[in-house]
């Protein structure tokens, strides 16, 4: 390739790396237009992108395999950086409320899902079209933990619009949501494990992960230092680029000992202490959640083309009944045996429905590691944008049918008390 040949190619990569970012852009617009957390028209037409250009014949004049490619390697790093975010959010929030109600609502919204998630896989192992050939362990782990994300990152974002953060249902719902994420990305990881080296590769598995724990607990006992708080306060930008990196390598070292990358992000994220590096996180969140975007547009190109007819209509929809099922079912009845009053409780089982983009990342992960077929993972996107969609406008109506209940209250007493 000549000089020439090379600065067209980086002029178009370039150009379609704007073009992402300001679709993005416009879905956060739709997103604010609709009250709808941002993120869900962004991922809609992130992953809408790629089908749309195919039917229209100019993928391959717009897109082509090079760009799609560098594009792909733009996505990763997004994702990267905004998992090292997520995770370090997880760490940050902070939202305590009862032991025995945190207990039981944590319970009702993970092993409910769980099961419907189990449900699910039942379905699609007697389906030859959304079976695929991952190892059937891997593959009914997977679509568990599909069913069973709630994604921390869109919540906070609604509690904090809404100013829920300090009540008793937004405590509940982010404390529960931060347990369930954590249990959910283990299992994710032991999933994807599964499918790479089969049963016997556990114990390799769990080696690499404590590894990966104990260089987490040096990591943060190093970030904690005089040395590196004092370089932290004069270089706050600098440091984040460095733990931006050290995000990639975790991800790249993982990858490598066939471990989903995605655990690496994560236990970097969690390495930096909550106390005092919210600044530095932020400029870390705001690369990745800026970049993230051009993962789903890949994503829509590589997957989604041609992939809609392929897909059977009745598990988009059981996917959307068993997830909206479980999570709000499992933590209504989670909630109510941890004592709550029952407008609480189906607050709580509404909130932890959302799952967003964190569900998004889940299920590229399957899908990338061979465990989830395309028309599956189409299915599970689908349940991902409709449960998240439907959390805002679902909790406005329980609040307006509580305010109208507890008006209802003191008329009804007014009016036992006239003559």
């Amino acid at each position: 390739m000549n000089l020439a040949e090379l600065a067209a190619g980086t002029g178009h990569v370039v150009l379609a790396l704007l073009a992402v970012l300001l679709l993005a852009c416009v879905g956060r617009a739709v997103g604010r237009l609709l009250r709808q957390p941002t993120v869900i028209a962004e991922i809609a037409l992130g992953l809408a992108i790629g089908p749309v250009l195919i039917s229209l014949g100019g993928k391959e004049t717009l897109l082509p395999a090079e760009t799609v490619g560098w594009l792909r390697e733009v996505g990763h790093i997004g994702v990267v950086l905004f998992l090292v975010g997520v995770a370090h959010e997880l760490r940050r929030t902070t939202a305590p409320a009862r032991g025995r109600l945190i207990g039981w609502t944590t319970a009702g919204a993970l092993v409910i899902p769980l099961l419907a998630g189990c449900a699910f896989a039942v379905a699609v192992l007697a389906d030859p079209v959304l079976r695929g050939t991952a190892p059937t362990a891997s593959l009914v782990l997977l679509l568990a933990v599909a069913l069973s994300v709630t994604a921390v990152p869109v919540l906070a974002r609604i509690l904090e619009e809404r100013e829920l953060f300090d009540t008793p249902v937004g405590k509940l719902s982010m404390t529960a949501a931060i347990i369930m994420d954590v249990v959910a990305w283990l299992l994710l990881t032991l999933a994807i494990g599964l499918a790479a080296g089969g049963s016997g590769g556990v114990p390799r598995l769990a080696t690499v992960v404590a590894v990966g724990l104990l260089v987490m607990f040096c990591l943060g006992r190093l970030l904690r230092t005089t040395a590196v708080t004092a370089f932290r306060d004069r270089y706050g930008r600098l440091t984040a680029v460095l733990i931006g990196v050290a995000g990639l390598l975790g991800s790249w070292a993982f990858q490598e000992q066939g471990v989903t990358e995605i655990f690496g992000a994560l236990l970097v994220g969690l390495a930096i202490p909550a106390d005092g590096w919210h600044e530095v996180m932020r400029w870390v969140t705001r690369v990745g959640r800026l970049l993230v975007p051009v993962f789903f547009v890949v994503t829509g190109i590589t997957v989604f083309a041609g992939q809609f007819g392929a897909t059977p209509w009745f598990a988009i929809v059981l996917a959307t009944v068993l997830g909206i099922a479980g999570k709000v079912g499992g933590g209504y009845a989670g909630a109510r045996l941890g004592g709550a009053p029952p407008s609480e409780a189906m607050r709580v089982g509404v909130l932890l429905n959302t799952r967003g983009l964190t569900e998004l990342v889940v299920l590229q992960a399957g899908y990338s590691a061979g465990v989830l077929t395309a028309p599956v993972f189409l299915a599970l996107v689908v349940m991902a944008l409709v449960t998240t969609a439907m959390t805002g406008p679902c909790y406005t109506l329980l609040e307006r049918r509580t305010a109208r209940r507890l008006k209802a209250v003191p008329l009804a007493e007014e009016g036992g008390r006239r003559p």
